[in-house]
Parts: C-alpha cells; sequence; structure tokens
C-alpha cells in the first residue's frame, strides 16, 4: 500500500496550523508562540488543541494541520500504515525526554497494593472477567511501552493478565475517578490532578523506568518539510530557542503560569508545576525530587538522531508493537531527520530573548 499524498499547499494568507494535546510537554510550541519565537522568524502560527492522538496523527495525514506535538512512536505507525492509511512522515525536532508516570487508583491502595508484588497479587485475583483495567493514551506510544515494561517486571503478562484501553490523555482522570480505569500511563499534568484530587498514586515515573527515553516531537509530512523548508527550519529553530527557555530552572515557575492558560492545559498552576519544579508528588503523602522529570532541553535533546530512533525502534519491537517478522534498516535515519535539526539550528542562539526583540542575523535586538 502505498503512503498517502496531499495536495495542500502553504498559502501565504494563512498561517501555520500546529497540532498540540494538553500535555506539559508542549511546552516548547506554547513558549514559542507566547514568547514571539514563531513571530521573530516571520512565521505565523495557530496552535491547535485537539481532542486525542488519533485525530493529531489523521490531521497531520491529510494535511489539516501542517505539523504536530505527538507521540515518536507514531512516526512508525503513520509510516507503515499500522491502525491507519500510510502516510510519508518525519521529524526534525524532538521536543522532550520522559514526562510520564503511571498512576494507580486509591481504590487498589485500599486493596493492599503497594508495588509490584502486590499489584501482581490482585491482577491474579481479578484475572477472571473483571480484570484490571489500565489506559494508555495511544497504542503506539512510550506510555504503551512503560506500561508493558512495569507489568512484565511484576511478572504479569499484558496481553492476558490485564485489559488495556486507549484513553485520550485529559480523560484519564475522569475514568480513574468513576472507576472505569483501575490506572494508566499518562503525560503530566494528569497524574498530579490524580493524586491532588485524592483518587490515585504513582509508583513509577518515566525518568526512572526508561531513563533517556525520547517522548514528543515534531510531526510533519516529508512533503511538507521538503515544499516548505524555510517554514519548516523556522519552526524548528523557534521550538528549539523556546525549548533552551524552558529548560532553565527559574523559568519553570512562568512556564507553569503560561500553561495553565484557558487555551491550552487549562488547570491551575498548582497542578502542573510540581513535576516542572522536579518536585513530583507521587501520593498525598509523599514527594520525590525528580529534577530531570522534564527534559526540554539540556544534553542535545532536540536534536532527532539515528542513535535514538534505531534504540526507540528496537524497544518498539521488543514490546510487540513492531512485528518481529519484518526488518526496518533504514527507518530510523529516514523518520529522525538530524540533517534537518543541524541545518535550522547551525547559527541558532538560544539565549533567553525578552519579548520585545526579534531575531537578526543571529543576534537579537530591540524590535
Amino acid at each position: 500500500m502505498s503512503a498517502i499524498t496531499t495536495t495542500t499547499d502553504l498559502r501565504a494568507d494563512r498561517p501555520l496550523r500546529i497540532g498540540f494535546l494538553a500535555l506539559t510537554d508542549a511546552a516548547p510550541l506554547i513558549v514559542a508562540q507566547e514568547r514571539g519565537c514563531f513571530s521573530r522568524r516571520g512565521l505565523s502560527v495557530e496552535l491547535c488543541r485537539e481532542v486525542g492522538w488519533a485525530t493529531i496523527r489523521d490531521k497531520v495525514t491529510y494535511g489539516e494541520l501542517d505539523a504536530a506535538h505527538a507521540p515518536a512512536p507514531m512516526l512508525w505507525a503513520a509510516q507503515l500504515g499500522l491502525g491507519c492509511a500510510p502516510a510519508d512522515v518525519c521529524t526534525g525536532f524532538v521536543f522532550n525526554l520522559h514526562g510520564n508516570a503511571i498512576t494507580l487508583s486509591t481504590r487498589l491502595w485500599a486493596l493492599g497494593v503497594r508495588d509490584t508484588t502486590t499489584l501482581r497479587t490482585e491482577a491474579l485475583r481479578r484475572r477472571g472477567e473483571n480484570k484490571l483495567t489500565f489506559g494508555i493514551v495511544f497504542p503506539y506510544s512510550m506510555h504503551h511501552v512503560l506500561l508493558q515494561q512495569w507489568l512484565r517486571a511484576a511478572r504479569l503478562d499484558p496481553e492476558r493478565d490485564v485489559r488495556i484501553a486507549v484513553v485520550p490523555p485529559a480523560q484519564m482522570f475522569r475514568n480513574l475517578a468513576a472507576g472505569t480505569l483501575d490506572g494508566y500511563c499518562a503525560g503530566e499534568p494528569w497524574n498530579t490532578l490524580a493524586v491532588q484530587h485524592g483518587e490515585g498514586w504513582c509508583p513509577a515515573w518515566s525518568a526512572a523506568l526508561s531513563p533517556g527515553h525520547v517522548e514528543k516531537v515534531l510531526m510533519v509530512r516529508s512533503s511538507f518539510a521538503e515544499r516548505h523548508a524555510t517554514a519548516h527550519g523556522g519552526l524548528i529553530a523557534a521550538l528549539a530557542e523556546a525549548a533552551a527557555w524552558c529548560d532553565e530552572q527559574p523559568h519553570r515557575a512562568e512556564l507553569a503560569e503560561i500553561l495553565s492558560a484557558s487555551a491550552y492545559l487549562d488547570l491551575p498552576t498548582k497542578v502542573i508545576a510540581p513535576s516542572l519544579l522536579g518536585q513530583f508528588a507521587c501520593r498525598s503523602d509523599l514527594t520525590e525530587s525528580v529534577p530531570d522529570f522534564h527534559v526540554f532541553s539540556k544534553g542535545n535533546v532536540n536534536a532527532p538522531t539515528a542513535t535514538r530512533a534505531a534504540t526507540l525502534q528496537n524497544e518498539l519491537i521488543t514490546s510487540g508493537l513492531l512485528p518481529r517478522s519484518q526488518l526496518y534498516p533504514s527507518l530510523p535515519r529516514r523518520l529522525f531527520r538530524e540533517d534537518l535539526y543541524r541545518e535550522a539550528t547551525v547559527n541558532l542562539d538560544t539565549t533567553y530573548a525578552p519579548p520585545n526583540t526579534k531575531l537578526h542575523g543571529g543576534a537579537f535586538v530591540s524590535a
């Protein structure tokens, strides 16, 4: 089956449409808009908050979105047509590492679940029609990989011993509170929200479960990257500048305020701030110091290297999300385009720029 092609062109009279979900790791995209990183590069951008990852995938595929904040494994699913029509996609920018956690209901805590050992006991007790049900945000996501790894560490078979359901991130907390989910793996702030409302607790988070894992990327159609190279390069440079700002600890409290706006996460700052500040409240009575809960820029994070792509591809194969019967030697370099990132950021100064400045010849000057 051939990949979908679109005839959608980028007209000068319309903004770039970029999709995102209400998640803390959309921060570089939101900051790039709010702090003028896009406009300084002559880009007009419309941020489109979407309801779920399947919507993001389809809108990028069919050209309704020019680009999107997306789970990195979605590139493989879209390219190979796994659960969707195939589309030729790529990324030139990694948004972040980490940012996820596993949340269990306080009902399980009341039943004596405290760790993987006691979880296994409860899961096996309920292995009939009333299986424990866990939510993931998208079948092809690190959330699915992390949840599977954690369940296997509990000596549970994810396909046999529990039920796994796909639920949009913003609906996880409601389903946990209603009892339709016993737990979930999701990005922030949807774990902290459950803890603060007394409905959940977090036994594990992604920085500990899989240190250094790639989380979200800027997903585009390959045809967009080729036909609109200047605009695409501007997006990457703007996002890299914003990501560097997001990773400065003195900016994290302000970042939580920016994200809390109704157009973005639409949640109180007190829900968004803890994980950004590295003080993750995994239970109502326990706060863990996790300084690398969110990594937006440090350590060359934003470069979509072939090594990172190959590591992720191996994890997807190991988790059974990619068929073992096929070989994918060319996909890492095809999907993760480090060349596009390097070209866009070769002269980038990621030093913080005040709002009333613009980029000119690689330096910030008064607007």
